[in-house]
This record gives C-alpha cells, structure tokens and sequence, in this order.
C-alpha cells in the first residue's frame, strides 16, 4: 500500500455539518457483491479510488456511532471525525475474503477512535488512565444518570460486573463528579461570584527567610568550590579558563591563540584539560 487514504473532508464536500450529513446519507449502500470487489481491489491493486468509495458508503454508520456520545458535550462533528479515521483504519485491515462484512469489522475501530477521543478531550486532566478506569468511565456515566450518586450495594454491584475493585469505582466516580477549574485568576470575573484560582493560594517564596539563607549558603559553596579549583591549575590554564567562562567579554580561541603565540586547537585541549582537573577537584571536596 503506497498512499494514504483521503480525509473525510476530502471524500464528501460540504459547507457545514448539515450538508455534510445529508451527503452522507445520500450516498448508495454496497451490496455483498459490490463490497467485495471493490475490497479485492483495494487490498491486492492498492486502489485508493475503490478504498474510498468503501468508506464514503460506510460513513452513515461513522454518524450513527457518534450520535450515541454527544453526551460527553463534545461537538458532533468532532466525533464524526473522530470515527471516520476509525472507518479509515478498518478499510485498511480489512480482508474481502473472510465471511464477514466490513461494517461488522468496522464499527469496533470506529468506536475505538471515538472511545479514545471522549477520554483525551472530555476534562482538561485525564479522568482515566489506567484499562479499569478507562472500562469505568463510560459504564458509570449510564449508572449515574440513572442512580445518581452510588451506594455502597450499588458501587459493589458495579465492581463486580466490569471485574474491578470497589475502590476503582469510588475514585472514578469522584473524578467525574467534579468540574474544571482555571489555575489562574479568570481574565474577566464576575463581581458577583468571587473566585480565587488556586495559584493565589501559594505563599510566594522568593522573600521567605529560609529560602533567601538556603540559596545563599548554596551559591557561596559553589563560589568557594569554583575558587579552590581554580588555584590548583597553573597561570595560563587559569587564564583561559576564567577568560572563556568567568568573563563578560569572552575572547575567541584564536583570540587566545594569537596572544600566547600557539594554535587554536593548543588553546581547546588546555582549556578541556584545565575543565576536566577542576571536576575532579570539586568532586572530592566536602
């Protein structure tokens, strides 16, 4: 297979979402006979034109499926996207000769896109991470518009269907009950509804005492340390070094090559000598 297949954008053109649908809707439905051919010819010739009439005649099941998540108060059209690069894949693996047609193959890859997509996009944190929590979220978002906040028979009978531990369904169900937040104080609060983002809820520390002595006895350590290194190398290894790399006005090496009359390469291996003493140095030291 040497391209790619087209977008979904590209394989129905429309103005909005409702032209969209209707293009959809109106294109013809394969038969077995139809299906089979043009999946033949995709899977052996590489035909891009036959892959993507398979996935134009298949993107009204892409809608149907996504119809199902609006729910999660994510935009349709976002879901339908979502599930047609679902459908894409599927048109790519699937295989005419088995006994089966591609919307019984198809409809797990376009959920699973879709599935994928909801958990991505849904919070700005990530409200599933792991395979129990990610089972979790869409089975107990159905039992919570039904039963509202779970007892504990309720989150025991739940653990037990989807083979998960009782705890995982308490914490799944915490992190859904609750709402995103701004860190940052809102650009244009309202008067009316005094909110105090979580970042005014931080000490600034840049004045704490503590951390003023603890930063200064840090850097006059560091500043001791550099002095003591320095004085175990000779006076033209000291010069460079502090020239190249203690100084605002920093020379060249040919600048230094030039003033102690060697070549530019002479002054590098100095200069990587005299570093590789001072690490050693200051590694030893208390």
């Amino acid at each position: 297979m040497t391209q790619s297949l087209s977008t979904p954008a590209d394989l129905v053109a429309s103005d909005n979402l409702s032209g969209y649908l209707r293009a959809v809707h109106a294109a013809p439905v394969l038969t077995a006979e139809q299906e089979y051919d043009l999946a033949t010819r995709y899977r052996n010739e590489g035909d891009i034109d036959a892959a993507r009439e398979l996935v134009v005649s298949h993107l009204r099941h892409v809608v149907k499926v996504a119809r199902g998540f609006m729910g999660y108060g994510l935009p349709l059209a976002d879901l339908i996207q979502e599930g047609s690069i679902g459908l894409m894949k599927a048109v790519k693996r699937f295989d005419p000769n088995r006994d089966v047609r591609l919307v019984s193959f198809a409809i797990h890859w376009i959920r699973a896109e879709i599935y994928d997509y909801v958990l991505k996009n849904w919070r700005l944190v990530k409200v599933a991470t792991t395979k129990a929590q990610r089972k979790l979220f869409f089975n107990l978002r159905k039992s919570r518009a039904k039963l509202g906040w779970m007892n504990e028979d309720e989150v025991q009978d739940l653990a037990t269907s989807l083979d998960v531990d009782a705890e995982t369904v308490r914490e799944m169900e915490s992190r859904m009950s609750g709402t995103d937040v701004a860190f940052d104080a809102l650009a244009d609060p309202d008067p009316d509804k005094p909110y105090l983002a979580p970042s005014q809820h931080l000490g600034d520390m840049r004045y704490n005492p503590e951390a003023v002595l603890i930063q200064h006895e840090h850097e006059t350590e560091s500043h001791d340390q550099l002095i003591q290194a320095l004085e175990q190398l000779d006076e033209r290894s000291k010069d460079i070094v502090v020239r190249r790399w203690l100084s605002d006005d920093k020379p060249t090496l040919h600048d230094l090559a030039a003033e102690y009359s060697i070549s530019a390469e002479r002054i590098r291996q100095i200069e990587k000598r005299a570093m590789e003493k001072m690490k050693r140095v200051i590694a030893v030291q208390p």
